[in-house]
């Protein structure tokens, strides 16, 4: 089965040379964009060094392994945030529990996730760890934000640049996993796997997808009620602005759906399950009501991110949606 780290086939050979010709650096900086596979590699790279057989991939069931993956293993150390950042505590708590004998293997790895939020005190006390590498000893850092990192700690780790998965990607790991019809749409909400997966399994964005799709019937046919969905379905389900600004993508993707139907280019669709229902509507719409629609929906996400009140903001994109 097809992973997300097999989306990134350029630094998994990479490694892979690197660990046959012994050839491991003191330090390695995994940048890419939430979704990219950093964790998951990470992941791979400690239970590569660790795993029983060694000399081949890692197996993912030994005790070795699993304990890895389960962030358990004493040979393997995460740091993650405490709230908004990695703070000084932690860092100081990581070498006290370095200067301490391996516990079963000839291998540590510890592995900083998010450290572009590393506070500067963090930063620097990480920096000394560093620059006095003990023997056997990985270091992994994961961050998002390249220039967030210190250049002192840069200029001493392998960089590895994690390119984010396409749409199309993505949806071929979700397939195997949710469906095609459901891997199609939620692939082109992001580029994160786990959030994704997420999203599939939550019952408000089932619903919150049932209520688009019935709110836009509604304004395509003109009926009164538009309006009363957003109070009493709409808002009940999606309660965080987050939700709002998903429900309004999947408004979005649907009128680009509608003009892919008018343009003859239905391959690009992302509603696949909903194919005789685009087409109906496209009967009743023209090119020009379909752009300005979803010209409307832009500029309701773009008011959603100025803090107007979801409620009004989507009182106000139905009116506009039914005027045409």
């Amino acid at each position: 089965m097809e992973t997300i780290i097999d989306l990134q086939p350029r630094i998994r050979r990479f490694i892979e040379t690197v660990l046959a010709k012994n050839r491991l650096a003191h330090a390695y900086l995994f940048i890419g964009q939430k979704g990219s596979g950093k964790r998951q590699l990470a992941t791979k790279f400690a239970q590569r060094l660790l795993c029983s057989e060694r000399d081949h991939p890692p197996c993912g069931r030994c005790s070795a392994c699993l304990r890895i993956a389960h962030h358990n293993h004493p040979d393997v150390r995460w740091i993650q945030p405490e709230g908004q950042s990695i703070k000084i505590d932690q860092v100081r708590e990581m070498q006290k529990t370095f200067t301490y004998r391996r516990a079963e293997t000839e291998w540590r790895v510890l592995i900083i996730d998010r450290a572009d939020t590393l506070t500067p005190q963090a930063a620097n006390s990480l920096l000394k760890f560093m620059e006095e590498p003990q023997p056997g000893t990985i270091i992994l850092l994961l961050a998002e934000d390249r220039e967030l990192i210190l250049p002192t700690i840069r200029s001493r780790c392998q960089e590895l640049i994690f390119q984010p998965p396409t749409p199309e990607q993505l949806k071929q790991v979700l397939t195997q996993q949710v469906g095609e019809a459901q891997a199609t749409l939620v692939s082109h909400l992001t580029a994160d796997l786990e959030e994704a997966t997420s999203l599939c399994q939550l019952e408000w964005f089932a619903e919150l997808k049932r209520v688009v799709l019935q709110l836009i019937e509604d304004c395509v046919r003109g009926r009164p009620r538009a309006m009363y969905h957003i109070q009493d379905t709409w808002l009940k389900v999606a309660k965080e602005k987050e939700q709002t600004d998903i429900g309004l993508d999947l408004m979005l993707f649907w009128y680009r759906d509608l003009l892919y139907i008018k343009l003859d280019m239905e391959e690009k669709i992302v509603y696949i399950d909903q194919r005789e229902r685009l087409r109906e509507q496209g009967l009743s719409l023209s090119r020009v009501k379909i752009a300005t629609a979803m010209e409307h929906i832009l500029e309701a996400k773009r008011r959603l991110k100025a803090h107007v009140h979801p409620q009004l903001l989507l009182e106000q994109l139905v009116l506009r949606l039914q005027e045409g």
